[in-house]
């Protein structure tokens, strides 16, 4: 089989069988269509009979093709595909993988086939999916430098083991499920990816008394009230399995070294969800980044999954929708947030807060930054600061006024945060390149103010260890 699947990948490879090869063959009407699950434009645009029109038609519409000569020879040999009524047709989903920065050939995920509503095959309970929005997310968070060794915890289809490829010298891949490891295994082959250790087992258990550089885990975090799927729920109450792996991942990590996962966790009347997801971290040992991208009230949540599921419709769709609120209901639940958490080994900071706004990707080329910048803040005294590069000033304020009510500094880049600022702030940001300390910066400021040396020293150490760890300011020679 490794001998068919290592042919497969050279007709892929020829026949230009990567994400960019389909977005175009596919054009933006028929590819904005599949994104909804509608494969009839999808159909239409593929009827050439081309090797990348037949590789698309067979995995990604999942409708059988003519025998091809030595493809569809290598397919069934590799066992991506059988022979059935004159024709042949795929066995699991076969899709191409790009990296965060584009680079179109990183490798291919096998998973299992598409379940597409008002499918004849309910989704099975050990179910295996492939890339897609959530995996990319964690694929742009996860931190860019080198490592020795790294843990993709949870891998279901080797997502992103394949993107660590480029960045870690060895890599071990765990899952609970063996049709996973399975999958994974094919997923590794087919990309020429050798020697990954795989490991079956719940969460971190396959690898007690073991530190990696570098762990990240895309969890079976979804909340629900029976924990069906093993690709999306782990089987523990609530969020207690987010709670568990950031509680317990420090001690599997290397002085300095990364965890990145997403995660789910719960909205409880009468107490703060950034207090109650703070105080996982209350152990230390790991600066602690924890954001929230999302938050769906517990009707939209439930909507989302039986979607995923492929259940909206069926004659079970009302009742399990029943059954998620009852649960809801039960546990005094008023949302569900949804981001991610990173640690780095080594701090005690935590910072826990929400992010809506667009933010510029990949976050993991500048991650090292933000932690950088969360730690400096509660160090800085009176050293020197540059103002970090991107960050632009507004006034507002009515037109022609000869004073703006409001002064903003923006950043363009990163994470895109705004802060409202006084004065002195605004000062600072306009001179702040690095080359001087703050105490002559600060006293020519009050002397062109007007004001007190003493109160605009004291104004600035109170509000820049803020904007330092917001990344509007560094510290300079970091």
């Amino acid at each position: 089989m490794i001998d068919a699947l290592g042919r497969v990948r050279d007709h892929f490879h020829q026949a230009g069988y990567t994400v960019a090869g389909v977005r175009e063959l596919l054009g933006p009407v028929a590819g904005g269509a599949l994104a909804r699950d509608e494969i009839v434009p999808a159909l239409r645009a593929t009827r050439g009979g081309s090797p990348l029109e037949a590789i698309t038609r067979l995995f990604w519409l999942q409708v059988g093709i003519p025998e091809a000569g030595p493809l569809t020879d290598d397919l069934v040999a590799a066992g991506l595909a059988e022979r059935s009524a004159g024709e042949v047709r795929a066995t699991v989903h076969v899709e191409p993988l790009e990296s965060v920065g584009g680079d179109p050939g990183i490798g291919y995920v096998v998973s299992d086939l598409k379940v597409r509503p008002g499918g004849e095959a309910p989704l099975r309970l050990d179910h295996v999916v492939g890339a897609g929005g959530a995996s990319a997310n964690l694929a742009q968070l996860v931190v860019h430098r080198p490592v020795e060794n790294a843990l993709d915890l949870g891998t279901g289809s080797g997502v992103q083991a394949l993107h660590l490829a480029d960045r870690a010298r060895k890599i071990s891949a765990t899952d609970v499920n063996p049709r996973a490891l399975a999958l994974a295994q094919m997923s590794f082959a087919l990309s020429g990816l050798r020697d990954v250790e795989l490991l079956k087992g719940s969460l971190l258990d396959p690898v007690r008394d073991r530190t990696f550089d570098l762990i990240v885990s895309n969890p079976p975090f979804v909340i629900s009230p029976d924990g069906r799927f093993s690709y999306r729920e782990s089987g523990l109450p609530g969020d207690e399995v987010c709670r568990r792996l950031v509680t317990e991942a420090p001690s599997y990590l290397v002085d300095g070294g990364w965890c990145h996962l997403l995660a789910n966790w719960l909205h409880i009347g009468g107490r703060s969800w950034e207090e109650r997801v703070g105080g996982w971290f209350t152990a230390g040992g790991c600066d602690a980044w924890v954001v929230q991208r999302d938050v769906q009230d517990p009707a939209e949540y439930a909507e989302l999954w039986l979607r995923d599921s492929c259940e909206t419709g069926t004659a079970e769709y009302r009742r399990r929708y029943d059954a998620w609120l009852d649960h809801f209901e039960r546990e005094n639940v008023t949302g569900i947030g949804f981001g991610w958490i990173s640690l780095r080994k080594g701090g005690t900071t935590v910072r826990v807060e929400e992010l809506r706004q667009g933010v510029e990707q990949p976050v993991g080329a500048y991650v090292e930054k933000i932690f950088d910048g969360m730690a400096g803040g509660e160090r800085f005294s009176t050293g020197a600061l540059r103002t970090a590069a991107g960050v632009v000033q507004e006034q507002i304020g009515p037109p022609g006024a000869e004073d703006p009510e409001r002064i903003v500094l923006r950043q363009t880049r990163g994470l895109r945060r705004a802060a409202g600022v006084g004065t002195v702030e605004a000062a600072l940001a306009g001179v702040c390149d690095g080359t001087l300390p703050m105490e002559p910066l600060l006293e020519a400021i009050a002397e062109l103010m007007g004001l007190p040396a003493d109160d605009v020293r004291a104004h600035a150490q109170a509000v820049l260890p803020e904007l330092i760890a917001d990344g509007f300011f560094e510290i300079a020679g970091r």
